[in-house]
């Protein structure tokens, strides 16, 4: 079977599909596009019984992705708001429910929308100087593609507060330090490390594996109402001045004067 989308390249080899976020001139950034495509090519690579696993990565090592389009954001309001962090919660909802292994390969950036979708990932392998972060309050916002459900429940709730409200990125090391990260290999070689790791993987059964991964996401209640309070949540903000006037400080690179309305 043969892949293709505008904004991702596909590469299969030994039963391996890496797949590589390609908008390298926007860092990687995650585009309403990119989320449509990835949601239809994870939807391909679960059903095509000669892949074995997956890896996600993005093209070049200054960014695996800087977040999500920024320009998209900036003048949505809440219902607009609600349905674009539904359809990045739908991509990589996606991501996380395929029965086969999926393992995020980081080098640089992973920030905002792009720690979501390395959050999604089944295992994560990062280098010691990729960038964890999720600086969305800093614009007015919040995670909306699933990083306020995903994050607490992978590093603990506290762990998540601090990263969440104090925005500021974390590197490599200290994502292994804090269960963020799976494991720590060298600058450039986290797909080959990824690939090696879903190799020894995908040697055993094809249904032990699915069913394995079935079974440990049942055992967190209630996530579809988590997800909808997220886009709910992000919704509202997304209506308001401050969200306005965030993504416009970002995007006219000054600092914003928020006046909590």
């Amino acid at each position: 079977m043969s892949y293709h989308a505008d904004t991702l390249l596909v590469d299969v080899e030994d039963r391996i599909a890496t797949v590589s976020i390609n908008r390298p001139e926007k860092y990687n950034a995650l585009s309403m596009q990119m989320l449509g495509e990835l949601h239809e090519l994870f939807v391909s690579l679960h059903e095509d019984e000669k892949i074995g696993g997956m890896v996600i990565t993005g093209v070049g090592q200054k960014a695996f992705a800087a977040g999500a389009d920024i320009s998209e954001l900036h003048n949505l309001k809440v219902r607009s708001g609600e349905r674009i962090s539904e359809k990045g919660q739908a991509a990589l909802s996606r991501i996380e429910s395929s029965g086969k292994p999926v393992i995020a390969a980081v080098e640089g950036y992973a920030l905002g929308g792009g720690c979501e979708l390395a959050l999604a990932a089944h295992l994560r392998v990062a280098s010691a100087k990729a960038s964890f972060g999720l600086p969305e309050l800093g614009l007015g916002l919040m995670p909306g593609y699933g990083g306020t459900q995903r994050l607490p429940r992978l590093i603990g709730k506290g762990r998540a507060l601090e990263l969440i409200l104090d925005g500021n990125p974390i590197d490599g090391a200290r994502a292994y330090e804090i269960g963020l990260v799976n494991k720590v290999v060298g600058e450039g070689e986290t797909v080959e490390a990824s690939r090696k790791w879903l190799k020894h993987i995908i040697k055993k059964a094809p249904i032990a594996i699915s069913m394995a991964i079935r079974a440990i996401h049942a055992a967190y209640p209630n996530r579809a109402q988590g997800f909808h309070d997220e886009s709910r949540l992000f919704g509202h903000l997304c209506g308001t001045d401050d969200a306005h006037e965030g993504t416009a400080a970002f995007l006219e690179k000054r600092k914003p004067g928020f006046r909590n309305r």
